[in-house]
């Protein structure tokens, strides 16, 4: 399993249980992304409206190709629908640098 490490910035909500976080990310583009989705849905510590935010988490993801279009082999494109997870900009494939990818 492969996951995109991203930042829980911040508690959305407590409903629906079991609680909504904010969770970002900065593509190889150096674009921000952000999803909001409950918090067992990001890999890492169990969270609640006290955590000490930020907190590093990760998303479940795809490796879709490795190198963007000019050649680099320092990007890889993946996808997030493993999840089913969407961010608030509606896009699921995206093109990150590969040390912001790991196996735990």
């Amino acid at each position: 399993m492969v996951f995109l490490r991203c930042e829980a910035v911040r508690w959305v909500d407590d409903e629906p249980r079991p609680g909504l976080v904010e969770v970002r990310f900065t593509d190889a583009c150096n674009q921000q992304w952000t999803f909001i989705d409950k918090w067992p849905v990001f890999s890492g510590e169990n969270l609640h409206p006290n955590s000490s935010y930020p907190v590093k988490v990760g998303i479940l993801c795809d490796i879709l190709a490795s190198g963007n279009s000019s050649g680099s082999a320092d990007t890889v494109k993946i996808s997030v629908a493993p999840w089913g997870l969407e961010p608030l900009e509606g896009r699921v494939e995206f093109e990150v640098r590969a040390d912001q990818l790991t196996t735990s």
